[in-house]
């Protein structure tokens, strides 16, 4: 599905956003490959904020993975408790941990990484992304999920695989290990469910703005 031509041509259409945001780290404040997976995990519907908030005091009582791995959930859940479903994800994060047990095991391909309790397709290309290797997917975050059917790319679904699945379909992979992100960004500051529109840097290529904004 393309409405504005060849699907190369998606390439220039998205430019501006890729110049804009390209290379822009993630909102999750971490500061390292360890810190990354911990906040990915823990950030599953909930906001990025309340993860950074949270994050300073936990990483002082568990700095690395293996110290992660030698603690159990009863003691990580009073760090993580103002994090929605904090026990599930305490399980997930211990059970990481010991699996893992020290930052040079974590794994950075998509095989590997969503074998890990927790850790799917999102939180995968979040982490690649994060980390620099080659993207085997497209970040697709509730806001990518918003943005990519408003600006007429895919039709409209709330399932966040297969706007991925679509996304690859469409896109070469040459952008893909920035595209997510950018999208991302793009829905976090302008186009939000309230879209600023006219501050939008690919408005002149967006159906939403064609419809509801020219006419």
């Amino acid at each position: 599905m393309d409405l504005f031509g060849e699907t190369n041509n998606w390439v220039t259409n998205l430019a501006p956003i890729l110049e804009k945001y390209k290379g822009r780290k993630h909102p999750l404040e971490y500061k390292n490959l360890y810190q990354l997976v911990v906040m990915v995990v823990l950030s599953a519907q909930d906001s990025d904020a309340n993860v950074n908030a949270i994050s300073p005091s936990l990483f002082e009582i568990f700095p690395n993975m293996k110290r992660l791995a030698s603690s159990n959930v009863e003691n990580l859940i009073p760090h993580i408790s103002k994090v929605r479903n904090f026990a599930t994800k305490a399980n997930w994060l211990i059970e990481i941990a010991q699996t893992i047990q020290e930052e040079k095991n974590i794994p950075l391909a998509m095989e590997t990484l969503t074998a890990l309790k927790g850790i799917g397709r999102k939180s995968s290309n979040v982490i690649m992304r994060e980390a620099g290797v080659p993207p085997e997917g497209i970040i697709a975050d509730l806001h990518v999920i918003r943005v990519t059917p408003r600006i007429g790319l895919i039709p409209e679904t709330q399932d966040g695989i297969k706007v991925e699945k679509l996304l690859m379909q469409i896109l070469p992979k040459t952008i893909w290990g920035e595209i997510g992100m950018a999208f991302s960004f793009l829905g976090r500051e302008i186009c939000r469910p309230k879209p600023k529109c006219e501050e939008c840097p690919i408005n002149t290529i967006c159906t939403y703005y064609k419809i509801n904004k020219l006419n």
